[in-house]
């Protein structure tokens, strides 16, 4: 939908400002004349031919109604079509795993036929403007005959300027008809305005104060204070949440999914503003910071990596464009990241495919790790980072990362919990609230819904190497 819309309605209203302006200038500048021609050879018959006019205005009102709905409806239909294609093709191996290329195919023929049943619609709605021009013209053409024979056996007129009127006349028609061609085009770029204007209307979930300011530097001081938050109008996500954080601590957000920990992770990137209560860094309230200046001082690594197409160094680079190649490879290397991209057929210039496909699942995570670390941000959040890596490539990371967190604050949301259990915070989420906090140690003693959480993460470990030796025997 949002791809249709920066393309194909652009492109619409583009065609419009490019032909259609030009040809409405010169239309309109050729129609002037030829009326003020016939003005001047005879104005009752000037006036007698364009008496038809107002009719077909009035027609070609009604008409438009009709032809500007069947566009819209077009571009709907339009990014539905596009929108499934887009899907089809990035969820093509979910498809080949469970044999539903047929039934994709056929959902396709139905999107696509419903598109063309419309664009069809539209286009017989937009050609009508032409034949209605036509007979307007046919119809003008017969009255000025008819009246200019009554007139010239009066000899009232003669016969020179009733050929030269109907010269003229026909000369009038063909730049009308071309305007009707040019409407076509603005019902079109109408449609396509209705729906990029949605976009350019939308207001920011965040914005920048008047008075917002950009600190040189932070210490990385972070606290949650009172803070309420919802999504909607339902159920808070975050209720009446309060904890601080030191420079340089390492704080661990764990809990079942829903619980939370990925909304501070939001507030604190100022994604969404906090509902009640406030989000503190170095003891600021962050809505008094640009947002630039805030998420330039933090780095995120996201469970889901998006990788660029482009080459290693320059999807590494992207979080600092002017760092040094030397830069990039003291990043990689801090997170072993160097291994695999140095058996890579051009290592660091390797270039990688849309979203990284060629890369693996580790991999890309890795490179998101460099990109992050590249950035040497004050205040570090890991949101399920790992949990996409396997343990051998997990083991890299957290030899790496024990000694790049020093000095900065890291907010890490767990989903291996065996990942945190040397940070120096650990808040336990349920329901939107903070019910536990401590270190690994003391959270296992309390035996609470951390242990819970830990017994059953380990049971299911255990589960799996059971199966795992049940099947090599």
């Amino acid at each position: 939908s949002v791809l249709v819309r920066i393309m194909n309605d652009v492109n619409s209203m583009q065609d419009l400002f490019t032909n259609g302006v030009i040809n409405t200038i010169t239309n309109l500048f050729t129609l002037v004349g030829i009326i003020i021609i016939m003005l001047v050879l005879n104005w009752k018959l000037a006036i007698l031919c364009m008496i038809v006019v107002p009719f077909m205005f009035l027609l070609s009102t009604r008409l438009t109604i009709q032809i500007r709905r069947s566009w819209q409806l077009v571009r709907l239909r339009l990014s539905r079509m596009n929108a499934h294609l887009a899907e089809s093709i990035q969820g093509m191996r979910v498809t080949e795993a469970y044999a539903r290329q047929a039934e994709n195919e056929e959902f396709f023929r139905g999107v696509n036929g419903e598109y063309r049943r419309v664009f069809l619609g539209a286009q017989r709605r937009s050609i009508m403007f032409g034949p209605l021009v036509d007979l307007t013209g046919a119809i003008g053409s017969a009255v000025l005959f008819g009246y200019g024979v009554v007139e010239l056996r009066a000899g009232l007129v003669t016969v020179g300027l009733l050929v030269a009127f109907a010269n003229y006349l026909g000369n009038f028609w063909t730049p009308i008809a071309q305007l009707g061609q040019v409407y076509n085009q603005l019902l079109v770029a109408m449609a396509s305005s209705e729906r990029i204007f949605q976009y350019l209307d939308t207001a920011q979930t965040v914005a920048d104060s008047d008075q917002a300011i950009a600190p040189e530097t932070i210490e990385g001081r972070v606290e949650f204070r009172n803070v309420t938050f919802a999504y909607d109008s339902g159920r808070p996500a975050l209720d009446d949440v309060s904890f601080s954080v030191t420079p340089g601590q390492t704080v661990a957000l764990v809990g079942h999914t829903g619980a939370g920990k990925s909304t501070v992770i939001n507030l604190l990137s100022r994604f969404y503003d906090v509902t009640a209560g406030a989000v503190l860094v170095d003891g600021q309230d962050i809505r008094s910071f640009t947002v630039e200046s805030l998420r330039s001082r933090i780095g995120v690594v996201l469970q889901d990596t998006f990788i660029f197409t482009g080459s290693i160094l320059d999807n590494i680079r992207f979080s600092r464009p002017g760092a040094t190649d030397e830069e990039v490879r003291a990043a990689a290397r801090a997170v072993h990241a160097d291994t695999f991209i140095e058996a890579l057929p051009q290592g660091y210039h390797t270039e990688v495919r849309e979203r990284g496909s060629s890369l693996s699942m580790g991999q890309r995570q890795l490179l998101s790790f460099a990109r992050a670390l590249l950035a040497d941000p004050r205040i570090l959040v890991l949101d399920e980072a790992t949990a996409s890596i396997d343990t051998q490539t997990e083991e890299l990371i957290q030899r790496g990362l024990a000694r790049l967190l020093a000095g900065r604050t890291a907010f890490v949301v767990a989903h291996r919990l065996s990942t945190i259990r040397h940070a120096d915070q650990i808040l336990v989420f349920a329901q939107g609230k903070i019910v536990e906090r401590g270190n690994h140690d003391s959270l296992l003693a309390a035996r609470g819904v951390y242990r819970e959480l830990v017994d059953a993460q380990y049971r299911m470990m255990r589960e799996d190497s059971g199966v795992a030796v049940g099947l090599e025997s």
